[in-house]
């Protein structure tokens, strides 16, 4: 398994790491199994976030008595100073640690920078002299605002989507990130979804020497999957660059990446879901996609207001009212058996 480090952070781990939003999901009992068998084997860099409800808490709890044998990676969604303070300490309690490893800004849709008039970066210096966190990390979903942070020299991470779907502009990052010294850690390495083969998910990443991407696991069985890749990495070689040139072609265009960047929607649809509705039949199948509760979400596309605020927030400027027309056209003729799925 090859080994990653972070840029200037210095922490090095396998490359293979342990996304903890979906553990929020399940028990806490079922939670502690998951990321205990993850340490054996073999995970050793685990991220969460404030925002994830109660994943801190579950972190804490599976790993008491063993902070110094994992990495942990953490966020803040506050956007002032007394938020930021205050999640802090929420976060270091709920871990049930006096340090946090890399503490990021959370989603930003700006670059924060001292002396910018908010006091953000300055919370980050604080808490890294008061010894609370030792590196500073940002994520972003927003091309331009990740650009401007890595281009900053400010930040020692940034968090960014990355799968073999990013687009050329998305995966310069990388390169960016490396030429700086700076650690890239990859979110939704499988598209949100949308990317089904683990295997060519995990080669995809293999390419590159300076990503470290983080798996979104709530399932043993997701778990062993991916620790099965420790001992029998998959090789990015020609049969896989084959399969994944197939796949770009086939969802190549306008298709909605499920970021949820674009929500709240005032209408009170789901965009992030509904716009991407007939690629999530179709290439994630499950029954619940077409039960009651989904017909009603899709149904509220009905009460689009075409105010086109969804549109402006895109991070990938698609016309997302269009797409969640589309979307539910196609949605009423797979229910009414128009279409096979």
């Amino acid at each position: 398994m090859k080994q990653i480090t972070l840029g200037s952070t210095g922490i090095t781990v396998c490359q293979n790491a342990f996304g903890a939003l979906p553990i929020q999901r399940v028990d806490m009992e079922t939670a502690a199994g998951i990321l205990r068998r993850a340490y054996e084997g073999g995970m050793r860099f685990f991220d969460t976030a404030r925002a994830y409800s109660d994943s801190e808490e579950k972190l804490g709890n599976a790993f008491a008595g063993m902070r110094d044998k994992i990495y942990i990676a953490s966020k803040t969604m506050g956007r002032t100073p007394e938020e930021f303070k205050s999640q802090l300490e929420t976060s270091l309690n709920m871990l049930q640690t006096d340090y946090i490893d890399i503490y990021q800004f959370h989603c930003v849709d700006m670059c924060y920078r001292p002396g910018d008039g908010t006091g953000m970066y300055e919370c980050m210096l604080e808490a890294k002299e008061q010894g609370k966190i030792r590196h500073i990390g940002v994520t972003a979903h927003k091309l331009n605002v990740a650009r401007e942070c890595v281009e900053s020299g400010l930040y020692e991470t940034l968090q960014y989507p990355l799968s073999y779907l990013s687009s050329e502009k998305e995966v310069e990052l990388v390169n960016m990130c490396r030429e700086r010294n700076m650690g890239f850690i990859a979110m939704k390495g499988l598209a949100g979804g949308l990317i089904n083969n683990s295997k060519a998910a995990f080669a995809y990443m293999s390419q590159f020497d300076n990503v470290l991407p983080i798996w979104g696991i709530q399932k043993m069985e997701e778990l062993e999957e991916w620790l099965g890749y420790m001992t029998e990495s998959p090789v990015y070689d020609e049969e896989i660059k084959a399969f994944i040139e197939k796949e770009k072609a086939e969802l190549t265009g306008d298709f909605c990446r499920g970021c949820g960047y674009c929500m709240p929607c005032p209408a009170g649809i789901q965009i992030n879901n509904c716009a991407r509705m007939s690629l999530m039949v179709r290439r994630a199948p499950s029954a619940n996609w077409l039960n009651e509760q989904w017909q009603e979400n899709m149904k509220q596309i009905e009460n689009c207001l075409d105010c086109g605020q969804c549109k402006s927030k895109c991070p990938y400027e698609l016309d997302t009212p269009n797409l969640l027309r589309k979307n539910y056209e196609d949605y009423k003729k797979i229910l009414a058996g128009e279409v096979e799925v």
